[in-house]
């Protein structure tokens, strides 16, 4: 896994970078995905965590990753890969893969509509801070049980 670790932050930072532009700035944007990514810290976070790697062709075009808690931590699909099932696969994964009673994620505006469609509910809105500048977000959960 910890060789995957720089193109899954290249991936991360291509999607962030292409995909969201549409509901954030690119103040916004950039503060969230700088490239500039810890992969040692990237690597351990994926090892403590339930991950999944979706490759097509000997090329990953999207991951995901869960914690025993039942915390999506992340799920990004590369740009060219949108829209053709990559992002539900690796979801429904990681929710097969989870023993937690409730499933939470931080979902990004762009990902909100994708997380409604497989039954997640807003919790609430949230303003975060990233490297000073201000990103929204939703608290969303779904019931396992």
């Amino acid at each position: 896994m910890e060789s995957d670790c720089p193109e899954l932050a290249r991936l991360f930072y291509e999607t962030v970078h292409s995909v969201c532009v549409g509901d954030y700035t690119e103040e916004q944007v950039q503060a969230w995905a700088s490239g500039d990514v810890d992969l040692e810290r990237w690597n351990r976070k994926y090892l403590d965590s339930y991950t999944v790697v979706c490759e097509e062709k000997d090329t990953i075009i999207g991951f995901g990753n869960i914690t025993d808690t039942g915390y999506l931590d992340m799920l990004f699909v590369h740009k060219d890969h949108q829209g053709k099932g990559a992002a539900s696969a690796i979801c429904s994964a990681l929710e097969e893969n989870c023993r937690a009673e409730r499933i939470t994620v931080n979902a990004s505006i762009t990902a909100k509509p994708f997380f409604e469609r497989r039954g997640y509910r807003v919790v609430r809105e949230q303003q975060i801070e990233r490297k000073g500048v201000i990103l929204t977000n939703y608290a969303m959960e779904k019931n396992m049980g």
